[in-house]
């Protein structure tokens, strides 16, 4: 048995920048794109915001899953991602850092295992151990009571 998985979608324009997005063999409904003003009419979310929620959401999904997986039930987790936008030597836009603070709805001394899921949740999500390999990505973690559990904090993010 192979550990190769494919997933696969279809693209196709609907009007300049705007993408209809079909996840092929889904029943997941129609996605559309569109780049922002002023190439497009931003009326959807463009490539760049794409990979910043894929990013959010994986790291989100992987630390629930851990956090269960040691019997916690842990409240809505709330995840606050930013993308720095640099250019390169050619002067072309590229995403250089991302961020995601995730934050727990509880304190964290209310969670089992909590040092060990820290440890190595980041490990288990696939969209960012995949990005790492070419976008920086750092990850902080704080409690309902403002501590910080894991990471560090980006001083020049807004506050979610």
């Amino acid at each position: 048995m192979s550990d190769t998985q494919r997933i696969s979608l279809t693209l196709e324009q609907e009007d300049d920048y705007a993408f209809r997005i079909r996840f092929d063999e889904t029943t997941i409904a129609d996605l559309m794109t569109d780049e922002p003003e002023p190439l497009g009419k931003g009326e959807g979310p463009n490539p760049t915001r794409l990979l910043l929620s894929a990013v959010a959401n994986c790291l989100s999904a992987s630390l629930l899953f851990a956090l269960r997986k040691f019997k916690n039930a842990p409240g809505k987790l709330v995840t606050h991602a930013t993308a720095e936008l640099v250019r390169n030597e050619q002067g072309r836009l590229r995403v250089g850092h991302i961020h995601a603070d995730i934050r727990l709805a509880e304190a964290g001394a209310t969670h089992a295992s909590l040092e060990r899921i820290l440890a190595q949740f980041e490990n288990f999500c696939v969209v960012t151990e995949s990005v790492r390999h070419g976008i920086e990505v750092s990850v902080s973690i704080t409690d309902a009571d403002g501590v910080q559990l894991h990471g560090a904090t980006r001083t020049d993010q807004g506050t979610p």
